[in-house]
């Protein structure tokens, strides 16, 4: 895996800390196909940037704290910023693939989501049982955008090119076309970003054993709370109800996560990065032992 350090890595982990059976963080930046404004390559290294002195490593509602557990921070894939999008996802579907042999819980750090298939699929050969949950506020299920299909739009579609389509919940859409929304529906996998709505979900398809991957799309939260995305959408998910949410999660068998689309050179309050590393650190809590 040829990765750069992370400087500062997360609220101050060990690049060189033990990764077996814990949460190992990676970065991907990179934003070659974002459609409207660029800059989510810069993403994985501002939530760490603000993670020390913007965030505690206490969480009050889980009532957990970072400096009690063990994770590491692995730092960034070495990425060019003009590499084709298809490299970039077989680049991280072999470093994803890494840390699974090493027994590690990949959570990886973008970058936009066309990034997403490649650890997904590290997943899914993992796992063949797996299933995916998207939070998102674009649906994302392009077979093209703008000349390739690696695009950004064209994500949770090629996560579908392997994943069996009763597999995927697609939670807080509210962005796409005519055809994305009718596929949805007709599948009925798209679901409200509220608490009953999501549980239903999970227990209607006997999820509360299986192996599950989170896509989590930082513009899922409405832009009055991060406005640093580069397709902001109104109407999204409060931090209120994210924290209602959190909870279904806890017993669930998560086995991997990736957090994307943060563009904090967006947001010059530094807002919407204090928001993503917060958000981090929750699924950290969760997902360590």
């Amino acid at each position: 895996m040829n990765r750069l350090p992370a400087t500062p890595p997360f609220l101050g982990t060990r690049s060189d800390a033990p990764i077996a059976c814990a949460p190992a963080i990676l970065g991907v930046p990179y934003d070659k196909t974002a459609s409207f404004r660029k800059g989510t390559r810069e993403g994985p290294n501002a939530i760490r940037d603000v993670s020390d002195a913007g965030i505690e490593t206490y969480s009050p509602t889980q009532n957990k704290d970072l400096e009690e557990l063990t994770f590491s921070d692995l730092g960034n894939l070495t990425i060019e910023p003009e590499a084709a999008p298809e490299t970039v996802v077989a680049a991280l579907h072999a470093a994803v693939g890494e840390l699974f042999a090493a027994k590690a819980i990949p959570i990886v750090l973008g970058g936009e989501h066309s990034i997403s298939p490649g650890a997904i699929h590290a997943a899914f050969e993992r796992h063949p049982d797996l299933a995916v949950i998207q939070f998102d506020a674009h649906a994302d299920l392009r077979e093209s955008y703008e000349g390739t299909p690696h695009s950004h739009a064209c994500a949770m579609r090629r996560v579908l090119d392997f994943l069996p389509a009763d597999r995927l919940l697609q939670v807080g859409i509210r962005s796409g076309t005519a055809g994305e929304f009718r596929e949805m529906r007709d599948a009925e996998r798209l679901i409200e970003a509220e608490f009953q709505a999501v549980d239903t979900a999970i227990q209607s398809r006997g999820w509360e054993r299986v192996p599950i991957w989170i896509t989590f799309d930082f513009d899922v939260f409405d832009p009055s709370e991060l406005p640093g995305t580069g397709t902001p959408e109104a109407g999204g998910m409060t931090w209120r109800e994210f924290e209602e949410i959190r909870p279904l999660f806890d017993a669930l068998n998560i086995v991997g996560i990736d957090l994307v689309e943060l563009s904090p050179q967006l947001d010059p309050s530094g807002i919407s990065a204090v928001l993503a590393a917060k958000l981090l650190r929750e699924w950290l809590l969760l997902m360590a032992n």
